[in-house]
């Protein structure tokens, strides 16, 4: 797995499983020494772009600016959205040789991305959004999407792409503007049937490790975290998704031996169960089942040949799913399978 997500900082952000081979992975020392030195950036809207291509900071009331970018025409536009701790740049990245999600899909469609408040880059660069008070929530995420998209005039139709925690972000979404979402990609997705898989005591455990460090928090008071249980309960409190053309990825890499290793390098606390990677491997696959089965004729693709970060160690799966979705769309279905 690449360096952004591998591990300690990854797990304490819900990341799923992990790539044993992962290199230059981001620890708590690598956030400490380059937040030190890096500070927040802004960007100014791109000069000569088309009328669907900008990037820039837009006011969205309440005295808040946030980062978002478009590129592309034609519709469903699609909305990129990052998991927790990670911005926009995520889907310009990838491990192997060829396009990135952001690059591929905009030859076909419009496609956005953006940067929530509190997330920081791959450089480590704080995210281009303004902060707010912390933790945050899926109806929060919602709400500051919605208020974005208008501001920067992007309408819907949408397709929403959502990695790890923002899949709670696109499963609220979809309750709450139903009419505006007709399709769907979960990208290795943070659901409630993960926490429903677990025992109290797994969960109390799997929660513990994914506490922001407090060196993080010392150089970053703004880094997006969730209350965990807050988080679950309003996703499981939203309506599932209407039918719609939906694929749920689900990454092939297990944690089973990589949280052994974590223990023994202090990347994890000592005093975590050292089969705790059984743990979330057998909780997540069922999960990422549940999660599959809340839509009719969703499609659900287990072998990726990924860790949790899909659109980087497998791009072309990630792009190939969001065209099923698209071409679904524009051909007016109700579902992948017929």
């Amino acid at each position: 797995m690449p360096d952004v997500h591998s591990t300690l900082p990854s797990l304490r952000s819900y990341i799923g499983p992990l790539d044993s081979q992962a290199k230059g992975a981001r620890t708590v020392k690598h956030i400490v020494l380059k937040f030190l030195a890096l500070v927040a950036l802004a960007c100014s809207p791109a000069t000569g772009a088309r009328a669907q291509s900008f990037a820039k900071r837009v006011d969205i009331g309440g005295g808040r600016m946030m980062y978002i970018e478009c590129q592309g025409s034609g519709s469903p536009t699609v909305l990129l959205i990052s998991g927790t701790d990670t911005a926009s740049d995520l889907w310009h990245a990838a491990d192997q040789k060829g396009p990135t999600v952001y690059d591929e899909i905009q030859k076909t469609t419009r496609v956005c991305t953006y940067d929530r408040p509190g997330a920081p880059h791959l450089d480590q660069t704080f995210s281009r959004s303004d902060p707010v008070p912390q933790p945050t929530s899926p109806k929060n995420g919602v709400d500051d999407l919605v208020a974005l998209l208008k501001a920067a005039d992007v309408p819907g139709p949408y397709v929403l792409v959502a990695h790890s925690f923002s899949g709670t972000i696109a499963r609220v979404f979809a309750a709450e503007y139903p009419a505006e979402i007709k399709g769907i990609v979960f990208v290795d997705a943070l659901t409630p049937e993960l926490r429903s898989q677990m025992t109290p005591d797994e969960w109390k455990t799997w929660t513990r490790i994914n506490a922001r460090p407090a060196e993080a928090l010392a150089i970053y008071p703004e880094l997006e975290r969730q209350d965990f249980d807050e988080t679950l309960d309003q996703t499981a409190a939203a309506a599932a998704p209407r039918p719609m053309p939906v694929v749920v990825l689900t990454a092939s890499n297990k944690y089973i031996d990589v949280v052994p290793k974590l223990i023994q390098a202090g990347e994890l606390p000592p005093d975590t169960p050292p089969n705790f990677g059984a743990v979330i491997d057998r909780a997540n696959s069922a999960a990422q089942n549940e999660l599959a089965a809340l839509v009719a004729g969703a499609v659900h693709i287990t072998d990726t040949h990924s860790g949790h970060n899909i659109m980087i160690d497998n791009a072309p799966v990630v792009i190939q799913a969001i065209r099923m979705v698209v071409d679904a769309v524009r051909a007016g279905q109700t579902s992948l399978k017929r």
